[in-house]
């Protein structure tokens, strides 16, 4: 079992335009549903984790393409 229902997720206190604190929530989000989905099993895949870490990835990737106009790079992982 892990330590992260104490864990707060406010972003108010960072400064960010309304566009990039909505990613964030969401990003939170989505970390925040998986963990929990996954916090009561004893054996999670790999590809499960991946899924996850790959969602997260899309949603910021997308998010920095919208605000930067421009295709972003491919960079190694």
């Amino acid at each position: 079992m892990t330590g992260t229902d104490d864990i707060t997720t406010d972003t108010s206190a960072v400064e960010t335009d309304d566009g990039d604190a909505r990613v964030i929530d969401e990003a939170l989000r989505l970390i925040d549903g998986g963990l929990s989905d996954l916090q009561h099993r004893e054996l999670v895949s790999t590809d499960e984790v991946s899924d996850l870490l790959l969602d997260v990835r899309m949603l910021l990737m997308t998010a920095e393409m919208a605000t930067s106009g421009a295709p972003l790079e491919d960079a190694a992982v």
